[in-house]
């Protein structure tokens, strides 16, 4: 079972359905309103070295403690924040917004361009996501850049498929066939007519990309291919504190907590969203 299938058992089995909604929007507010006033309630300077306050447990002068380099961990936990938000919402718009694009102006004309469409996921299927992620940046070069352009490029086929069954269901209904007996634009039945029929279960879809997401986000970092440091980043944080597991706990657990947290928001958005639209 992945980290992700893990989260959305948990809430679907602990928390009635109708609490979902309210709970992610609630801790996705607290990490915005963290990560916008981080400047205001970060006590320390996230980067800033202190030799002499290096690998202090979690106390009052340290909340969550400090690292090898004697930065405080709350401090850059917090700024953490605004770049592992930045990451969930960059790394899921772009593809969202190719993915329903294709998806959309597949299914409506169908033929040659459909069959195209649906042999160009089967190819990007036919890798792992996270080794052909890997080697776009790879061939790119690390960074933040490189991570939401390999995501574009790989994470588009999960909405084409969701936007293109859909628009296969709603070029039947009779309010297609209005459409076209009036004569409007192809431009003109996608975008106004098909559209913002097909894409509930996307948006849907989205909350729960956005799990994967801040996932993969750590994942690259963690490997050195994404956020570079000394920037404050969760998964970096994480690879940072890998060799003192055993005697500094905090290093490593204060960051990894912080994604669980953030992505179980996401998840419970997503499941909250998907009762309340019906969309599974």
């Amino acid at each position: 079972m992945s980290v992700t299938q893990a989260i959305r058992t948990f809430n679907r089995r602990w928390l009635p359905r109708h609490c979902a909604l309210n709970a992610g929007l609630t801790i996705l507010a607290l990490w915005g309103a963290l990560a916008l006033l981080a400047p205001w309630v970060a006590p320390f300077d996230p980067i800033a070295q202190d030799a002499g306050a290096s690998l202090l447990p979690p106390g009052a002068a340290h909340l969550f403690g400090t690292d090898n380099f004697g930065r405080d961990i709350f401090s850059r936990v917090i700024w953490g924040a605004r770049i592992d938000l930045q990451i969930c919402l960059l790394g899921v718009i772009f593809p969202f917004i190719i993915g329903t694009t294709l998806g959309a102006f597949s299914g409506y004309l169908g033929g040659a361009a459909d069959a195209l469409l649906m042999r160009c996921i089967d190819i990007v299927l036919a890798f792992p996501l996270l080794v052909l992620m890997l080697s776009i940046i790879a061939i790119l070069g690390p960074g933040l850049g490189s991570f939401y352009i390999s995501m574009a490029l790989v994470g588009w086929v999960s909405y084409a498929r969701l936007v293109r069954s859909q628009v296969l269901t709603l070029k039947q209904r009779d309010f297609m066939l209005a459409a076209r007996s009036l004569g409007f634009s192809h431009s003109r039945i996608i975008f106004i007519h098909l559209l913002p029929n097909a894409l509930t279960g996307s948006l849907v879809f989205a909350m729960s990309d956005c799990v994967l997401v801040l996932l993969n986000g750590a994942a690259v970092s963690y490997l050195g291919l994404g956020v570079q440091p000394p920037v404050a980043e969760w998964g970096v944080m994480v690879a940072e504190g890998q060799s003192f597991i055993t005697t500094a706990w905090w290093i490593t657990t204060f960051p990894g907590l912080a994604i669980v947290l953030l992505a179980m928001g996401f998840s419970l958005l997503a499941d909250g969203l998907g009762d309340k639209l019906g969309a599974h």
